[in-house]
């Protein structure tokens, strides 16, 4: 009988594993280093588990070719992921953004579904064990372990990344992956909390609003981000930030200059903030520019703007000259944020970099470098955003590697695209 062993028993390795049971692949053993595995499944989302997304696309992530991406994708797609769960017994519900969480709003319940599923289907679940070596043997894989070896006739590195390495994530499946010849396409953190200079974001600590971020690599406007932002004690954090992160970060790889600019009105430029402005004051000529942009933000956001801008918050707006009110408008619309760094791997929800998929095969995630092995979830240089994303990809990968351990040959058909 083959055997197959799958290291890593996150999203991705459980996922791998029940599809490729259930399918009869053999004998699949799923090892992992913790001794109660899905540590990140259960603190996602607050402890409720972000499952997915009701809209996915290849479009909703960064690294590899996102033509890759859409081809996984389509094999286990998101409405399929919302099928595997609700059989079983794991009901979604659909949240702003098209966030799907359980009805339970229970982690657990998601992580007790993948355990339960992948016992019925016969998986060999190992915990407790580290992987210490791979070694390939004439078409088959030695496992070094700090207990007994495995022999695998195919191998599935589904171990994760660099990110939250509190659960046990510590970049070792991505360092086999290299010793075995795979090019690692270099690693930075993604969807982390955002770290500023200055003491601008002190006083705005706990405050929460609509923002789009703008990264500009020179001269050139390299990203535009549009969501929420939270401003915190150390810089800024919430959906637009998280989502910028693995920009600033891969940016900063690049050793290329950079410029991260925040527009307090997503979505409008400077003319149209500054028409809209004289517009709401036009009635109200004696009102101060704070209460003003009370209309729109919180007092301690619209005095500190101003306070930017230089300009007094209780002027009146019929006192405020033309030069004072382009200061201001830019201010809302154009303000540089002192970015510093981020909050590193121990808070970010994801890796950005990875095991170069253009050695990876897209119609089964097999290497093209050692037939037999296979990989899975965020080891592969793919990383989504904010929404349920990431984990959709650990579903979609898993679902693929885990069909190909079936027979162990390319599902690609003669003529198709890797």
């Amino acid at each position: 009988m083959t055997r197959i062993v799958i290291v890593g028993a996150g999203a991705a390795g459980l996922m791998a594993s029940i599809t490729a049971a259930e399918k009869g692949a053999g004998e699949v053993v799923l090892v992992d280093t913790a001794r109660k595995p899905g540590a990140k499944i259960l603190i996602s989302g607050g402890g409720r588990c972000n499952v997915t997304n009701e809209s996915v696309a290849e479009s909703d992530y960064w690294g590899g070719p996102r033509t890759f991406v859409r081809r996984i994708l389509r094999r286990f797609p998101a409405q399929a992921a919302r099928r595997f769960f609700e059989d079983s017994g794991v009901p979604l519900r659909a949240e702003p953004l098209g966030k799907l969480f359980p009805v339970s709003n229970r982690a657990k319940d998601v992580l007790d579904a993948l355990l339960v599923r992948a016992a019925r289907a016969g998986v060999t679940l190992v915990p407790g064990v580290r992987v210490r070596e791979v070694v390939p043997i004439e078409r088959r894989f030695r496992i070094r372990t700090d207990h007994e070896p495995l022999l695998a006739d195919r191998l599935v590195l589904a171990t994760g990344g660099l990110s939250l390495p509190k659960t046990g994530s510590d970049g070792w499946g991505m360092d086999t992956a290299g010793a075995l010849g795979h090019r690692i396409v270099p690693t930075t953190p993604a969807l982390v909390p955002l770290l500023l200079g200055g003491a601008f974001h002190e006083a705005l600590a706990g405050i929460s609003h609509p923002a789009q971020l703008r990264l500009r690599r020179g001269k050139r406007l390299a990203e535009k981000i549009s969501g929420s932002l939270l401003w915190t004690h150390f810089g800024v954090s919430g959906p637009a930030p998280l989502d910028l992160s693995r920009h600033v970060a891969r940016a900063a790889l690049d050793q290329e200059g950079t410029r991260v600019e925040l527009n307090l009105f997503p979505e409008l430029d400077f003319e149209a903030v500054e028409n809209k402005l004289l517009e709401e004051g036009r009635p109200h000529p004696n009102r101060t520019v704070v209460r003003l942009l009370r209309q729109w933000f919180p007092e301690r956001l619209a005095a500190a703007v101003a306070e930017l801008a230089e300009v007094d918050a209780g002027t009146k707006w019929s006192a405020l000259g033309r030069e004072p009110r382009r200061r201001l408008v830019r201010a809302l619309t154009e303000q540089e944020l002192p970015v510093i760094g981020d909050r590193g791997y121990g808070f970010a929800e994801a890796t950005a970099g990875g095991v170069d998929l253009a050695e990876v095969d897209a119609g089964t995630l097999e290497s093209r470098i050692w037939p037999g092995l296979f990989f899975a979830g965020e080891i592969l240089d793919v990383d989504g955003r904010l929404g349920g994303f990431n984990f959709q990809w650990a579903w979609s990968s898993g679902f693929v590697a885990g069909s190909a351990l079936v027979d162990g040959t390319r599902l690609n058909s003669p003529g198709e695209p890797g």
